[in-house]
């Protein structure tokens, strides 16, 4: 069974783990995720991943609440980006999903918070 901190860790930090690899891991083939109100399937999902493996350096997870019920999973995390040019990103996040009867992801709805980081990365948990 996943959570947030082991998927997001072998997303952004494992690059010799491919990234093919790194998302069947965490997340199941008819995954969903929305991010502040946008919608993306799986294959718009890899392409935000690949997209944050060119700028992302390394990210901590820091889970301040998590909860599991049956098949549902939310929690409040600080995800802190250090990006490729040593700028950084700090961002609140509040996620509620759902897992599959193997344990991965199959939806996950998120809001994200900026704390701290440049105007320009304010939608990063989005961005492609």
């Amino acid at each position: 069974m996943t959570n947030i901190t082991a998927a997001l860790h072998d997303l952004l930090n494992e690059r010799q783990l491919p990234l093919e690899e790194a998302v069947r891991r965490h997340f199941t083939d008819t995954y969903r995720q929305r991010t502040d109100g946008t919608w993306d399937d799986r294959a718009g999902f890899v392409q935000h991943i690949a997209h944050l493996r060119t700028i992302v350096a390394n990210a901590t997870i820091t889970i301040r609440d998590e909860l599991r019920d049956g098949d549902r999973y939310a929690d409040r995390h600080i995800a802190h980006i250090i990006k490729q040019d040593g700028g950084e990103v700090v961002q609140e996040v509040y996620l509620f999903g759902t897992l599959a009867p193997d344990g991965r992801f199959d939806r996950v709805e998120e809001v994200t918070m900026m704390l701290d980081g440049d105007e320009g990365d304010r939608a990063i948990g989005s961005a492609h």
